[in-house]
């Protein structure tokens, strides 16, 4: 991630503005913007895939799953983020159509610009969020995906699928 620096420090309400009219997408952490890397082909393929079979399997559930263009808002609005995949089943995250708060699945498709910062500090920031239940890490280069479950408030378990039992659908 690369901080815009010929923007100033943004408030929140800035940032949805300024994401409004913007041709690229932004993160935006406490002020600073960050511009988001393209996604490619295979990428795309994963998420695509991902999506068709959790709005299938979901149903009528009442949980809505969103695809790459829905925010994620962290800590009172002093951080967005748009993860790949996110599923949200909280009635709280109707009123708006740009970012929801309540998360209970977020997914990420790892680039190797942004695996390092996806594991790391995003989780970090996405573990404060109470709602979130499980952070999926997809690897597009490897058949490898490393899921994070919540089993109580600040522990997670960690699995990993390899080969043949990582390929989605």
């Amino acid at each position: 991630m690369i901080a815009l620096t010929e923007h100033p420090q943004m408030t929140p309400e800035e940032y949805l503005e300024f994401e409004k009219t913007s041709d690229i997408k932004h993160e935006y952490i406490d002020g600073e913007i960050y511009s988001m890397a393209g996604t490619g082909g295979f990428h795309n393929i994963i998420s695509g895939n991902l999506y068709i079979l959790l709005r299938g399997k979901l149903g009528n559930s009442g949980c809505r799953t969103y695809f790459a263009d829905m925010k994620v808002r962290l800590n009172e609005g002093r951080k967005f983020f748009y993860p790949d995949l996110l599923v949200t089943c909280d009635e709280r995250d109707q009123p708006t159509n740009t970012y929801t708060d309540f998360p209970k699945v977020i997914v990420e498709v790892l680039s190797p610009s942004t695996a390092s910062f996806d594991r790391g500090a995003k989780f970090g920031f996405y573990r404060s969020i109470p709602s979130l239940q499980e952070y999926i890490l997809i690897n597009s280069d490897t058949y490898l995906v490393e899921c994070f479950r919540r089993q109580k408030e600040d522990m997670w378990l960690f699995q990993t699928y390899s080969g043949l039992e990582a390929i989605v659908g």
